[in-house]
Order: structure tokens, then sequence, then C-alpha cells
């Protein structure tokens, strides 16, 4: 394994000219040669292109592939023993342990490393700033409002000037960790508005369709009255409006990073032995957060990984890695959990 310089040193302007002493700042990747292929989540595809692309640039002697299928095609692939690893917006679900323990002749482990928040998107003719508690999102989704005017809409967002165009809900109609973490947030938050249980596949009737995150955006793009959920970046890449979610703090929070990662920074630590599945706590209290997030994780075996595997995990899990996913539109992750995803990757 050889130590390749990554990044260029960091110019202080002004100092390092009349410094001579000053030390430049770099950044390293411990390569690993050879070939991986993975497959999984789109919401976090964004992040793993930049990924490849840097690691890749510092690393020629090493081919990585990721392929955009979505969280539950990628397990089923990873299941039957395709990829290195998998990733996925949700854990391995009970039923299918099984099946991830006799694919890795072992412990499978849970490594969280793309944090985003989910947006609701939308496109509504004159609107540019709209509030949605998670009772009025949950009517919107089961088509129990269908109007933008309507009073529980309008109740959110007083002084605004609705139209009585019609709500076109859009929805993943593929296996999607992004719906099982955004049916998830309603289930905890929404009450009897919800009624459903948390899926990885839409559980509600009605709506408008859409196989995976870019042709959903493209569908609320193209539609007045859309709005759908979808992780950050993509809305931000399209230049979409998303509306404020209200918290159980009383606030209605604008889709940011900063207001994500705290969030995720009260998130409970439920794996044990290095296996670091996330519990959300989709109700926390901190009125500054934005709680409607998700979490993509790298699911590996704990034994067998190889040693590019290893390497561009670690590479993903280190402050640079982290550093370029936000720069890619994500939230990094905490530094406390970032350290302890790190550690895990060395004992892959």
């Amino acid at each position: 394994m050889r130590k390749r310089m990554f990044a260029a040193a960091l110019l202080l302007l002004g100092v390092a000219a009349c410094d001579s002493t000053s030390t430049p700042a770099r950044a390293y990747i411990d390569c690993a040669g050879g070939s991986i292929a993975a497959q999984g989540s789109s919401a976090q595809a964004n992040a793993v292109s930049a990924w490849i692309k840097d690691y890749q640039v510092s690393c020629s002697e090493a081919t990585i592939e990721y392929a955009s299928v979505g969280s539950g095609a990628g397990r089923r692939s990873f299941y039957a023993g395709t990829g290195d690893f998998v990733g996925s917006d949700s854990p391995v679900a009970a039923d299918e342990q099984a099946k991830a323990t006799a694919r890795c002749k072992g412990p499978v482990l849970h490594l969280p490393m793309v944090v985003g928040p989910i947006a609701l998107a939308y496109t509504v003719t004159g609107v540019d700033d709209l509030r949605l508690a998670p009772a009025t999102i949950a009517r919107i989704f089961t088509g129990k409002i269908t109007r933008w005017n309507d009073q529980r809409i309008r109740a959110d967002n007083p002084g605004v000037e609705l139209p009585s165009t019609p709500i076109r809900p859009v929805h993943r109609s593929d296996s999607s960790g992004t719906t099982d973490n955004f049916t998830k947030f309603l289930a905890a938050t929404a009450g009897t508005d919800w009624g459903l249980k948390a899926s990885s596949t839409w559980p509600a009737p009605g709506g408008v369709p859409a196989d995976g995150s870019n042709r959903l955006v493209s569908a609320i793009e193209r539609t007045d009255g859309a709005i759908g959920y979808v992780e950050s970046s993509y809305a931000r890449f399209s230049n979409l409006p998303t509306a404020r979610i209200g918290n159980a703090g009383g606030e209605f929070v604008s889709l940011s990073d900063a207001a994500a990662a705290r969030t995720v920074a009260g998130a409970k630590v439920v794996g044990t032995d290095g296996d670091l599945r996330l519990e959300l706590n989709y109700r926390i209290a901190d009125p500054l957060a934005y709680p409607l997030v998700l979490v993509t994780y790298e699911i590996a075996c704990r034994q067998g990984s190889s040693a590019l595997a290893k390497s561009f995990l670690a590479y993903a899990s280190s402050s640079l890695g982290q550093d370029t996913a936000a720069r890619t539109g994500y939230a990094a992750l905490p530094e406390e959990l970032r350290a302890r995803v790190e550690q895990s990757v060395a004992g892959l």
C-alpha cells in the first residue's frame, strides 16, 4: 500500500510568502490497487462519484465502480454475492439478516458514511417560501389534501397567497431508502394523519410514481403543483425550492446541512462491536434541527473485504473524504461519529 499526495498544499495568502517557516497542510490517501464494484443508494451517488474521482486521481492503479440502482436493489444484489459493499439508506432489515450473514459468512457492519437532509422539493407557481408541519405533509402524501390553498396549508403559512392549483405528490416507485426514511419520519411525527407503517416501498395510494431520484426530480420540475421527497443534493442541483419543515421544538426549519447535522448528532448508535447502525430521533426537541434526514450506510462484511475496499472506505470516512462530501452538497458526519466510523473501517 503506497501513500500518495491527494491535495495540493493549502496556500495562506500573504502569510506563506513572508513566513518561510510555515508548513503547508497536506492530505493523503493510503492507496491500494486492483478493482472493486459496489451498488445501491441513489441518494449517495453524487458523493460516491466525487470520492471515486478523487481516489482514482490519487491512486492510478485502482478502478472503482458504483451502480446507482437504489437501496433495495443494491442490498438484494449484495446478498446474492455481487459487489464489495452496498450503499443503503436503510439498515439490513430483520427478515434480511440471514441472507446478509450468509453473504458475509459472518457479521455485517453498517458504516454511516453520507448524511443528507431529505428535501421536500416543489414547483408551485407564485410560491417561493413554503412551511409544512408533519401532519400537513402526511395529509398531502395520502391524498387527504388535494389543493394548495387548503386550510391546513394556509394555517402553516399565514399571510401567504396560495393558489388553488391541484397538488401532485410525487413518490419513488422503486424500493428506496429515501422512502423508508421519509415514511419513518411521518410515522414518528404525524400520528393519525399518516396512519401507515414505514416502508421502503411507497405505502399510500395515488400520487405520481417515479423510478429513482433523477426521475423524481424531473417529474417535480415539469409539473406545476408537484411536490416530492428527495435527497437534498438533487434538489439543489436542479435549483428547486424546498419547504421549511416543522419540528418538535415548534419551529419551521429551512433545509441546511448544519440543521440536519444537529438531528444526526442526536442519533443513538444501536449496533455493537463496530456495527454503527443508528436510531434517529425524528422528534428531536432542538428548535434549530431539521428533522427530516437520512443517513446512508456502506454495508460491508466484517471479514474478507479487499485491501482496495478497505482503503476506499477509509478515505470516505476520513476528514478529507467528508469534506469532499460536504462540497458535493451533503452534510459531513458529526466528528464524534466520523471517528467511530473510521475506527470500524480500520477493523475490516
